[in-house]
């Protein structure tokens, strides 16, 4: 039985991000841009459940809601080639049409006015789902509409379905060149709902993408398409297991199980290679891929898609490779012994130092030209240094007080800008327990009274009143 997942598509990047996504899935697994299945598309052993479902013509129609406060983005994807893909019940754009101004406080009051809509919608994918895993995000944390509204989407979300999964793939601003003034708000605003609703973040860094696109496409100045295509193709790989499944990790849960260990530190940072030519236009050639060659690419810190400070104390808290293609579990098995010899990847002194990997059967409807491609999950404690910077640039802003009018209009901040500082409480202890797992005694991170005192304190506890006992049976 396929555990189907929601994908909920918030905002200008996230619909845009979508679009593409959508796209890569139907070339996946044969379908066409009016959602019918090609006649050469008769391989099976493929998921379409998981993301698709038909309609009462056949059709494939996408497990997908979008949502936009204004509506050029949503306009563009229905009159595009792959316009007809779409259930048209399940796209939403605000009446006013205005947007959110780049505002987190106007997208999140924009949200309690839409909110009926939009989880009708929600609701109605929810109960047509036979088994329904969980939901899909994709939103910008930058912006107005995937920032304020996708935060309290996340907030309804997390309250209407407690015990299912909540994923997102969230786009964080380039450090170096914001379009938006007030991003630090925005971000930090967000971030706090993204620890406290949901299971798993996705982290993708608008700097990290745009240095891919330099050096794989050498494009200096990369088009939305083109880092839209590099996110695609990470979404892709990484749902691989679930649409195309084998023994282990072909559900959500499992994925997520076996990276996250504590519930905060949720945070993945992801790396994919080869992008060569058959997936984005220009991209260098990779002359061979081995195993052991994808393996080490991997790790290398300039294929990730975050850009974060190096350490000497980083470490990985876990991996997991899911490696596509004609893979031998001999060769995957010398990689994991090689890696390990040479010390390609330090981990946290407190739990199991290994790389988990899936093997995962690539698309037999996509025509690649190497023999093995690989995605890299992990969480790793130097995505602290990407929290460091967001507290940072948002101290540098909140000591002036700048541009905190337009968020005072709204309800939320009439009375006082509490919810600033709580956003930023979250963010700092989330940085503090990221940087705490590098450390051997994480495992008593948070609590008052150290186990070891603790038992100490029992022991005392216990040979006081031994001691008592017998002196008063002398007596």
């Amino acid at each position: 039985m396929p555990r189907e997942i929601v994908t909920v598509q918030l905002g200008q990047c996230g619909n845009q991000t979508g679009a593409v996504f959508w796209q890569r899935l139907c070339a996946e697994h044969g379908i066409s841009k009016e959602g019918i299945l090609e006649d050469w598309a008769t391989e099976g052993g493929d998921r379409k459940d998981v993301f698709f479902y038909q309609a009462d013509d056949e059709h494939y129609i996408p497990r997908s809601i979008l949502v936009d406060l204004e509506p050029r983005v949503i306009d563009n994807i229905r009159k595009s080639p792959y316009g007809n893909l779409y259930n048209p019940e399940n796209i939403f754009v605000s009446k006013d049409g205005g947007g959110a101004g780049n505002n987190w406080a106007q997208g999140y009051a924009a949200g309690e006015k839409i909110y009926e809509d939009v989880m009708e919608m929600i609701d109605r994918e929810a109960e047509g789902s036979d088994s329904l895993e969980g939901f899909m995000a994709l939103h910008s944390i930058a912006g107005g509409t995937g920032s304020g509204l996708g935060s309290f989407i996340l907030e309804r979300l997390n309250d209407r379905f407690p015990k299912k999964l909540i994923q997102t793939y969230s786009v964080f601003p380039n450090a170096q060149e914001g379009d938006v003034v007030v991003q630090p708000y925005n971000s930090l605003l967000t971030l706090k709902r993204l620890v406290n609703n949901a299971d798993s973040v996705v982290v993708l860094d608008n700097g990290a993408l745009a240095r891919i696109c330099a050096d794989r496409l050498h494009v200096s100045t990369p088009t939305f398409d083109q880092t839209n295509q590099l996110v695609s193709t990470v979404m892709a790989a990484s749902t691989q297991t679930l649409r195309y499944p084998g023994y282990m990790n072909n559900d959500l849960v499992g994925i997520i199980a076996s990276l996250i260990p504590t519930p905060r530190c949720h945070f993945l940072m992801t790396s994919y290679t080869p992008f060569t030519s058959d997936q984005l236009d220009q991209a260098k050639a990779i002359r061979r891929t081995t195993v052991l060659d994808v393996m080490r690419r991997l790790l290398q810190p300039k294929n990730r898609m975050v850009s974060t400070t190096p350490s000497k104390t980083a470490c990985y808290i876990s991996i997991l490779n899911i490696i596509q293609g004609d893979v031998d579990p001999t060769d995957v098995h010398q990689s994991l012994l090689r890696i390990r010899e040479r010390q390609l990847a330090n981990f946290i002194p407190w739990g199991p130092a290994s790389i988990q990997v899936a093997l995962t059967r690539r698309s037999p409807y996509i025509q690649t030209n190497h023999r093995v491609s690989g995605l890299m999950l992990a969480n790793h404690t130097s995505i602290a240094s990407l929290f460091k910077r967001m507290l940072d640039q948002f101290d540098k802003l909140k000591r002036r007080n700048a541009f905190l009018e337009q968020y005072k209009k709204e309800r939320m901040f009439s009375d006082g800008l509490e919810e600033f500082d709580d956003a930023r409480a979250t963010c700092d202890e989330l940085l503090k327990e990221y940087k705490a797992c590098e450390n051997a005694d994480y495992i008593n991170y948070g609590t008052s009274e150290p186990p070891s005192s603790a038992i100490e304190a029992s022991l005392f506890v216990m040979l006081s009143l031994i001691l008592l006992h017998s002196s008063q049976s002398v007596m």
